[in-house]
């Protein structure tokens, strides 16, 4: 276990000389993504988990770390997460959700990190990254939830956010050009079907460790989800609590409708690490399945379905995933649930 969820320590090089020597290519949010172990971090991204990985992280007794790639339902699952997990000490009437974005209540590990390099650890129990499984660093006692989406709403959601969060000194970037470095893997926190494949991976070899979890299926039934969420976390529902509700009573909370509709998060703001004020309402676009249809050329969402396929080893939007054979998908028309 500790082999595969921990990262050996790098050579005591600076992080200004490590981004000199790696590939980079054109950012999205930054002036350049740079290559490392095989994916694409912006800069500031880049030396937090450097930070992770040179210092000694140590979170606490059985946290729980969220992981998507950007776009995926990260806004959803903090929430959802955050809900289910403090259940017992917060009230439905005075919830901190009901006053507090969810990503002022789920710090990003490799932001918080960039902000404090020396001591890297956030101080909760519950954790929100992007990044890729391979970079991540020790997490034996954790357990991760992992969120993944279909690519064509992901690389729509993302060109529509990151027209809202690009500093002004960046060129602008067109949907066809940001469709262009998504499929060759050059996206930031891509390749996307890479990220996705290394926690499918390893939610089949440490099912008690991580959880793989469809954004689609989480749409189609939020509460049969909520309840796996809180099995999953060793915190499952009691009959007295399913009995009163309280099921219902966290997913509507949590729901995108509620969200988006809530004053803190229409007219609200709060501090970002690598953007020092960002406007809540940006994270409540439209929350829907296969808006991609409406922005994306028949070309464009043919060559992702083929990617995904080939990548993936499945058609996604067809079938759902059954365990792996000689290390590829299998398609299968029964639900699996890691």
């Amino acid at each position: 276990m500790a082999s595969l969820f921990s990262s050996p320590l790098l050579t005591q090089k600076s992080p200004e000389i490590i981004l000199s020597e790696l590939p980079k290519e054109r950012g999205w949010l930054s002036e350049h993504v740079h290559q490392y172990k095989g994916f694409w971090y912006a800069t500031g991204v880049l030396q937090g988990l450097l930070a992770l990985q040179q210092q000694h992280f140590k979170p606490k007794p059985n946290t729980v770390l969220l992981v998507s790639y950007p776009k995926s339902g990260t806004t959803w699952l903090k929430a959802l997460l955050f809900a289910i997990k403090n259940r017992a000490e917060l009230d439905f009437n005075t919830h901190h959700l009901l006053s507090s974005n969810p990503h002022e209540l789920v710090p990003q590990l490799e932001a918080y990190a960039f902000k404090h390099p020396t001591n890297p650890t956030p101080n909760t129990c519950l954790i929100h990254s992007h990044l890729a499984f391979n970079c991540l660093p020790e997490l034996a006692n954790c357990k991760i939830v992992y969120v993944f989406r279909d690519p064509k709403d992901v690389l729509t959601s993302c060109w529509h956010f990151i027209q809202k969060l690009r500093p002004k000194e960046l060129p602008f970037i067109s949907l066809p050009e940001a469709f262009d470095q998504f499929t060759k893997g050059y996206s930031p926190f891509g390749p996307f079907w890479d990220h996705v494949m290394g926690y499918y991976k390893a939610s089949l070899e440490f099912p008690k460790k991580v959880c793989f979890l469809k954004y689609e299926e989480l749409k189609k039934d939020p509460i049969f989800n909520a309840k796996k969420l809180a099995e999953f976390l060793e915190q499952p529902f009691s009959l007295e609590e399913e009995s009163e509700g309280i099921v219902e009573r966290i997913t509507e909370l949590c729901s995108f409708e509620k969200l988006s509709n809530l004053e803190v998060n229409k007219e609200g703001t709060h501090t970002g690490f690598f953007i020092p004020t960002i406007a809540n309402n940006i994270f409540f676009r439209q929350g829907k399945v296969g808006d991609s249809k409406n922005h994306l050329s028949e070309e464009m969402i043919e060559v992702l379905d083929e990617i995904t396929k080939q990548k993936l080893g499945f058609d996604f939007m067809n079938k759902s995933v059954t365990p792996l054979q000689n290390g590829k998908g299998v398609e299968s028309d029964q639900n699996h649930n890691n």
